[in-house]
């Protein structure tokens, strides 16, 4: 718990305190230009007049960035006091966003400056908003990286091997990690909310991982895309001679996690004439497979998860209240990631080794400008909707950086408002899909209804657009 109590206030200190920033130029009035224009957005700077400088600052503290110029006095055209500078910069911290300054119309030596490990480029005279967006953007990068560091050591707890990786540095996921930390080891039902593609599974899978039943089973079920006509036989099991096709017995879901964890996703979408049999299980802890009459004694852990309104569905009548009871011990909502931008620059860095790894792409980073498209876009689709588009970027890019058009957002956004004939029958699809989710509250029986599709199928297709 002292790990997660240092993690809780190191995230709260990167938060409030202003980035530090190492100034280096042998010019007076550029360091006092940029004095005055970075100072009022609230950077604290250190400014020197020479790479020597630049240097023992490094060795004596600490910065979040560094923007130098490339052409000092000994050598004003060619720039290699600058680039070594950069390079020199680089072999201290590896991690620290460096920015170069070249005079305009000097691109070679900035992308030089690029291939020794510089994060960007402005060039003399700035534009003082390009200048302010670049920072910008490399400080939240970095203080993101800085953030993920100090997250390992308070996840270490809720980690274990072969465990997911979860990623949560921002404000609106401490409740959700504090939740987990103090709930997981016990055996408590929780019921798992928020919309989707927020990764419920994976937090379902943690809480396992923290429990005493670590060592045995996790079962997952989508309960969503079980056809009514199956779903006892899925739980339950059944025995041989039970109905036409039980040509031999079978076991249940809940027999498979005994002694472990039974994960019951979409939990909302259960008919409500099975819901009586769920609960009977979750208040007796016994249950007889479909055709037996022999009682057996099940021990599960219940972790569920919905999209859904469930106090809602109660009310509607399509949900029992006295299930909601037993399955919501502890509730945990999970924030959409438009809700955690803090975090996307580490899931998107998660994804890209993944990615990168698994298609042998010799991928190194993100452009600026796509990291920033990234913080600024909608993400309906959340998590998964990310996942999906850095593997999109990563088996779409040209070079050792994954550009914004790599990632087809802007594609994406745009779609639903362009001509059907402009639009591909996937992409159609996928518009009337999500319309009709919103028109149902996500519920998934009744849009697959209204689209005449069966509850199996359209989870296939939420799956496949990253709804």
């Amino acid at each position: 718990m002292a790990a997660q109590a240092m993690a809780k206030d190191v995230r709260q200190t990167e938060k409030e305190k202003p980035c530090r920033l190492l100034v280096a130029d042998d010019q007076p009035h550029i360091l006092e230009a940029i004095r005055l224009l970075l100072k009022p957005e609230g950077y604290e700077l250190e400014s020197v007049k020479t790479p020597a400088l630049a240097l023992e600052a490094l060795g004596h503290e600490s910065f979040d960035g560094a923007l130098v110029d490339l052409n000092y006095t000994r050598d004003t055209t060619s720039g290699r006091e600058g680039l070594d500078l950069v390079a020199r910069i680089k072999e201290i911290d590896p991690q620290l966003p460096v920015v170069v300054m070249t005079a305009w119309g000097n691109i070679d030596l900035a992308v030089e400056a690029m291939r020794l490990g510089a994060s960007d480029f402005i060039q003399k005279p700035w534009e003082n908003m390009r200048l302010l967006s670049v920072l910008r953007t490399q400080m939240e990068l970095r203080r993101s990286q800085r953030l993920a560091q100090w997250l390992e050591a308070e996840n270490r707890i809720l980690r274990a091997a072969g465990a997911p990786d979860f990623i949560a540095s921002s404000a609106a996921m401490r409740p959700v990690v504090e939740t987990m930390a103090r709930i997981g080891p016990s055996d408590a039902n929780v019921l798992i909310m928020g919309e989707h593609g927020t990764g419920k599974e994976v937090v379902a899978q943690t809480l396992h991982r923290l429990s005493s039943r670590a060592s045995r089973t996790l079962v997952a079920v989508n309960t969503g895309a079980l056809p009514e006509g199956t779903f006892e036989s899925e739980l339950f099991g059944h025995v041989k001679g039970a109905f036409t096709d039980a040509r031999a017995d079978r076991i249940g879901r809940f027999e498979l996690a005994t002694g472990g964890t039974l994960f019951l996703d979409e939990i909302a979408n259960i008919p409500v004439r099975q819901q009586a049999k769920l609960l009977r299980v979750l208040e007796t802890g016994e249950m007889e497979r479909v055709g037996s009459s022999k009682t057996q004694r099940v021990d599960v852990r219940m972790l569920s998860a919905t999209n859904a309104d469930l106090r809602a569905e109660c009310e509607a009548g399509r949900f029992r209240e006295d299930l909601l009871f037993r399955l919501n011990t502890v509730e945990i909502t999970l924030p959409p990631l438009r809700e955690r931008r803090e975090d996307i620059p580490a899931l998107a860095g998660h994804f890209l080794a993944r990615y990168t790894a698994r298609y042998r792409r010799q991928i190194e980073n993100f452009d600026p400008a796509a990291l920033q498209l990234m913080l600024q876009y909608g993400w309906p689709g959340n998590v998964r909707e990310l996942d999906h588009t850095i593997e999109r970027g990563v088996l779409m890019a040209r070079g050792p950086r994954i550009e914004s058009s790599d990632l087809g957002l802007h594609q994406q956004r745009s779609g639903s408002t362009q001509n059907l004939d402009e639009m591909s029958l996937e992409s159609v699809e996928a518009v009337l899909i999500k319309k009709a989710l919103a028109r149902a509250n996500g519920n998934v029986s009744q849009t697959a209804d209204a689209l005449g599709l069966s509850r199996g199928a359209l989870y296939r297709r939420i799956e496949k657009y990253g709804l």
